[in-house]
């Protein structure tokens, strides 16, 4: 038997109820104790609920039942299975039983107790645009227990009046004027609390203004190596481009929350220019002219790897819920994929073992909001072994997995205090797995679940500084069943608490696995004790009952906040045309010891954000009175490869950290190998100094006081901020219509796309062994081959450079991506691309896989071959495989797509991959190439070494942050990947 517990109806203060009867000991926290003295009453609260059989069907005539002292009748269920019960307090102290004649002592019975949830907003208003006259429709929704009875809207943070407005959870405004314009907001609210929507923005433009600004935007694309211009003194060519931001377009009628076509400000009209390159003329098309279009529809992905935190175990085939509903299984090495819904604001994923060797773990995932895939790694907590525990007495389980220092708490369990979940008291055996998450061990930080943020009682979401999480497992001695626990102790050793004021603040939280928000359980009181024979201690005190929740958190409400300003770039020259959309940052909020910032005592707080075509703001704590009182280290990664900090030694190059002095020594910046080479490059740290109000150069970044998010992502790029790079490897793409690979949005219906379908990326590679002493680089050139629109036309170039077989001196090997056949935008009909390969230098082509000439042959058209130095065909249609040396996999996002292939082709194998090139397995072409002379360069070295590219500043550039070009070398045997494929993705 099912109950559903619906709503609370509240219907005056709690505090007109009279107080406690004086002779009762009975302590209600809402409303009064009853006349029997063995419950708590609300006069003027209701609950509703409804009781269902296992089928689903109306359990007509069930009893509801008050457990208390004895079982008390309070209600009967009508014939559709519905209840109402008045008095009753939504305040999770009462617990409801259930009884149905033929039902009664079997497992369907069960407790229920109503809890006064928080609302939790799950639909916030849309981002639209309007013209004057024109009306809109501002929906807001919320769950919760009880149900959220009220909603408020807010017009750029004033209360829009609701008898003038007559709105609930959907606000309508007709006749719309510019002063309708700015950001709309609801709070929804019910007797457990309140909870805030996002923010929607509302554009109001006159009747006859363009919806969007036809002028395009700077857009820098890199040109090739050969393709210097005199004229600008850079190799880049500004293309144009329109931000991709909601638009008034066509209205359909009625008013409905969701617009049904978005329409978004995009390409209206595009030029073809020629590039004049060395020996050749190079085609691109250029935005001329924006308008407002139907929006580009695209999927939002999140994958990733979810493994042991302790020795990297991965967790084979467990399930992953969002909310009940479970979405997606993880595979035999952890990974996983699951597709992001429309209209998600908050993603929650529970990642669950079935073989119970790890805790239970939620995270809350950032994602691309404008689509594409972002990749995360996931990292879980071992579970504790049971321990066998004796329900009759009192048990003491320790809080802390420092080998040396005291434990940070303890759980005590009093005698009897274990029952079954139907509220029959347990008598006998417990095995418990409690298991612990130390913050003095800094390592663990990445295994924090959710992100520990908590709903106050204005609905505003704030965040919690940890002092240590723990899941609890209590089962009867066969372990077949789970029990809960009543009245349970947690003691709070208060020397663990180094921030004085944090011991006033302390609170017991439990997590809301549906919302991934903490939710508080009580408070903690201190007290003076000599426990188990030691000297006199104080502790923190606070009580908790083990029931549906099993996961919980000592933490403290931390007001002192900020945003760390951070962006990630293809290369150390750190050009504003090069940033990198899509990286996660990460944050771990540390509490140095006195004097050794370097040395945290341990971490409060880890939080991840993804960057956006302006970097990413990143929360943190911070502090004005004391630089030092909170530090924090700084992380990026992509795709599983994580990106380099800028270095602090052995001399500091503000230039390069892009914070000027002084500053960057307020802040004391140290990338991690600041002391020692041999630690990775990977992060960095900073003591959190909130910014002066009163220092001018303080307030324009890289930290912005919490309260000026707006600015920190907006911040232009001459604005101070941190930065990550990548280390590219020796690759190029040139696609004729621009298109960003990070922002699926930029995506532009034209013949001569690279990428045909925006929901539908197709990665195409070639392997091509060289035999000969030196690494070559190669080409390929993509053109239309049979479509009547594009026959002849440039799709794009792609170079990369071979890498040397470690074993063998005179081999080497390369990963070549073309454009694969198919259909075009229009879907109308195929297009056979033909790809030309290109070796640089005194090259012969060897020989053509055998398989795959075998194909080509059986489907003509047949591409002429008389040139031996290179090689031209006319792409498969057919996904082939490693035994043809060709690598396709298609996927939502193009760099997952590019991933996976490279991954195979790295390997030779259709379903395998790998970090190192195996030059000798799955090969499609093979050249032979003899030793240049001293005076011939690789072009990428030309590229390296061109007095023409390091001192080149690009329009719109700041002078301040100009770079010389790096000099890396992809090691030769081997080339760091993102995942499972080589890094220069």
């Amino acid at each position: 038997m099912r109950i559903c517990h619906e709503c609370h109806e509240h219907l005056g203060p709690l505090s007109d109820l009279p107080a406690s009867p004086p002779a009762c000991n009975i302590t209600c926290p809402m409303g009064r104790v009853n006349a029997d003295c063995d419950a708590c009453m609300c006069e003027d609260a209701t609950l509703h609920g409804k009781v269902s059989l296992e089928d689903g069907s109306p359990a007509a005539d069930a009893r509801v039942y008050l457990q208390a002292k004895k079982l008390k009748l309070l209600t009967t269920a009508d014939d559709r299975g519905m209840f109402r019960i008045p008095g009753i307090c939504p305040d999770g102290k009462n617990t409801l039983k259930i009884k149905k004649a033929k039902y009664e002592g079997k497992s369907n019975e069960m407790a229920f107790s109503p809890f006064a949830g928080k609302p939790y907003v799950f639909r916030s208003p849309e981002d639209k645009a309007r013209r004057v006259g024109q009306s809109v429709s501002l929906c807001c929704d919320a769950l919760g227990s009880p149900a959220p009875d009220r909603y408020l809207w807010y017009h750029n943070g004033s209360l829009l009046d609701p008898s003038l407005y007559k709105y609930k959870n959907n606000l309508i405004l007709k006749n719309l004027n510019r002063h309708h314009s700015g950001e709309y907001f609801c709070k929804a609210s019910s007797a457990g609390g309140s909870a805030k929507s996002q923010p929607a923005k509302l554009d109001v433009i006159g009747r006859q203004e363009a919806a969007c600004d036809s002028q395009p935007q700077s857009h820098l694309i890199r040109l090739p190596h050969d393709c210097f211009q005199k004229a600008t003194n850079t190799f880049y060519y500004d293309v144009g481009k329109c931000p991709a931001k909601t638009c008034a377009g066509k209205l359909d009628k009625g008013l409905r929350c969701k617009d049904n076509v978005a329409y978004c400000c995009g390409v209206s009209r595009m030029e073809t220019r020629d590039i004049s390159c060395d020996g050749y003329t190079l085609p691109t098309k250029v935005v001329v002219e924006c308008g407002c279009k139907k929006c580009t529809e695209t999927k939002i992905t999140v994958r990733g790897r979810a493994t042991a935190a302790d020795n990297g175990e991965p967790l084979r085939f467990g399930h992953i819920y969002m909310g009940n509903k479970r979405v997606s299984m993880t595979g035999y090495k952890g990974t996983f994929s699951v597709h992001v819904p429309a209209d998600t604001e908050r993603l929650v994923l529970t990642f669950v073992d079935r073989l119970q060797k790890f805790v239970n773990t939620t995270k809350v995932l950032p994602f691309k909001e404008n689509g594409g895939a972002v990749f995360h790694e996931i990292k879980l907590l071992r579970k504790k072994p049971p321990v066998t525990l004796e329900s009759t007495e009192t048990n003491v389980i320790s809080l802390g997995e420092m080998e040396e220092d005291d434990p940070i708490a303890e759980l005590e369990i009093p005698p009897n205090a274990f029952y079954r979940k139907n509220g029959e008291a347990y008598r006998g055996k417990v095995k418990a797995s409690v298991t612990f998450l130390d913050p003095r061990n800094v390592s663990t930080a990445p295994v924090t679940q959710s992100d520990l943020n908590f709903v106050d009682e204005e609905g505003d979401v704030f965040p919690l500084r940890t002092y240590g999480m723990f899941s609890v497992d209590f089962t009867d001695e066969k372990g077949t069943e789970s029990l809960n626990a009543e009245e349970v102790k947690v003691h709070l050793d208060a020397a663990q608490v180094k921030m004085p004021e944090h011991l006033q603040e302390m609170k017991l939280w439990s997590l809301n696995p549906e919302t991934g928000l903490w939710e508080e359980e009580g408070d903690f009181n201190l007290e003076k004790s000599r426990r188990r024979k030691r000297e006199e201690r104080t502790f923190l005190v606070g009580n908790m009952e083990i029931k549906e929740r099993r996961l919980f958190n000592l933490d403290v409400p931390e007001s002192r906040r900020c945003y760390v300003k951070v962006r990630a770039y293809r290369s150390e020259r750190f050009l504003q045309s090069e940033q990198i959309q899509g990286v996660v940052v990460s944050i771990i909020n540390t509490e140095p010891e006195p004097g050794f910032s370097s040395n945290p005592r341990a971490w409060g707080r880890f939080d991840s954000v993804v960057t956006g075509p302006n970097g990413a703001c990143v929360p943190a704590f911070c502090d004005e009175q004391n630089p030092q009182a909170y530090a924090a280290y700084i992380l990026a990664s992509m795709g599983g490869e994580e990106l380099e900090a800028v270095a602090s030694a052995p001399k500091l190059n503000p230039n390069a950290v892009g914070v000027p002095q002084p500053y960057l020594n307020k802040l004391n910046y140290r990338r991690t190998d600041h002391e020692d080479s041999n630690t990775k490059k990977t992060a960095f740290s900073i003591n959190m100094a909130k910014p002066s109000p009163n220092s001018p150069e303080e307030n324009n970044g890289p930290i912005y006081a919490y309260e000026n998010l707006k600015e920190c992502e907006e911040a232009p790029y001459s604005a101070p901020h941190f930065r990550f790079y990548r280390i590219e490897g020796d690759r190029y793409d040139y696609n004729t219509v621009p298109f960003s690979e990070d922002d699926l949005m930029s995506w532009t219906d034209d013949y001569l796309a690279w990428w045909p379908k925006p929901m539908e990326f197709r990665a195409c590679y070639i392997k091509v062994k060289i035999n000969g002493p030196q690494e070559v680089n190669i080409r390929s050139r993509n053109m239309g081959g049979t479509h009547p629109r594009t026959i002849g036309k440039l799709y794009g170039i792609r170079d990369v450079r071979s890498i040397r077989n470690s074993e063998q001196r005179d081999v080497s090997a390369a990963c070549l991506e073309f454009k694969c056949s198919g259909m075009l935008f229009d879907q109308d009909r195929v297009d056979r691309t033909l790809v030309k390969v290109v070796p640089q230098g005194s090259c012969r082509r060897e020989s053509v896989n055998s398989m795959l000439h075998e194909y080509l042959v059986n489907h003509l058209p047949m591409a002429t071959n008389n040139d031996t130095s290179e090689y031209t065909m006319l792409a498969p249609l057919d996904p082939l495989g490693h035994n043809y040396g060709i690598y396709t996999v298609t996927d939502q996002d193009p760099r997952i797509a590019k991933e996976i292939a490279l991954g195979r082709c790295f390997d030779g194998s259709s379903d395998g991959t790998s970090r190192t090139m195996k030059s000798d397995v799955g090969v499609g072409l093979t050249f032979t190439c003899s030793e240049r002379s001293a005076a011939e360069q690789s072009i990428f070295e030309s590229q390296r070494n061109s007095g023409q590219q390091s001192i080149l500043v690009l329009p719109g550039e700041s002078p301040a942050y100009r770079r010389q070009p790096a000099s890396r070398r992809i090691p030769q045997s081997r080339i760091p990947m993102r995942g499972q494929r080589p890094s220069g993705y």
